[in-house]
């Protein structure tokens, strides 16, 4: 890694974590003239400076050194369609991409987007997968609507399959062509 890469990564995780240049010096227990040279780019910190740099910015000293974003559509695509494992059980929609996103975030391009986007939607969908089968079951008990029947009940959910695999499709196809990605709808739960 280039002294510049580093010096750039530095600052903006201090930056990020709203430290000043002393409070980080205090911290990593470096000198004032050290953080100011690393981040200037006029050198590299040694191994054990490295360490105590990451510490004091809670990361991990690999995170410091390999930084750099990469563009990778590949993987962005197996993000995208790993929320199809939907189909197996709901929450999985939800864990496996947030696990994959989360092992490479930051790392790669619009992968901080697209990991909360889709995983903001997934999670939106399972809590209307639960939630409409219980409103037309209440409603049906109350008798506000007639004639819904068990078949109502599958169709509602086959339909909210439906539109969530068209979802997770339409946006890989939008990956696929460098536009921007539309997940809708979806509650913020990851901002």
């Amino acid at each position: 890694m280039d002294k510049n890469q580093l010096a750039i990564r530095v600052k903006e995780l201090r930056n990020q974590k709203g430290m000043s240049q002393e409070f980080l010096a205090e911290e990593s227990g470096l000198s004032l003239r050290t953080i100011q040279r690393v981040e200037n780019g006029e050198s590299n910190p040694t191994g054990e400076s490295l360490k105590r740099l990451a510490n004091a910015l809670n990361v991990n000293p690999d995170e410091l050194i390999d930084w750099s974003i990469k563009e990778d559509k590949k993987y962005l695509n197996y993000l995208n369609l790993s929320a199809l494992t939907f189909l197996f059980f709901p929450l999985l929609g939800i864990l496996i991409p947030f696990i994959l996103w989360t092992s490479k975030k930051g790392k790669i391009k619009n992968i901080n987007e697209l990991g909360r986007a889709l995983i903001n939607f997934e999670i939106t969908w399972t809590i209307l997968l639960f939630f409409i089968p219980v409103v037309l079951f209440f409603v049906s008990k109350i008798r506000l609507i007639e004639n819904i029947t068990l078949s109502t009940f599958f169709i509602v959910i086959g339909l909210l399959y439906l539109f969530n695999l068209i979802s997770i499709l339409f946006n890989t196809i939008r990956i696929s062509n460098d536009t921007r990605i539309f997940y809708r709808p979806q509650i913020r739960f990851l901002k």
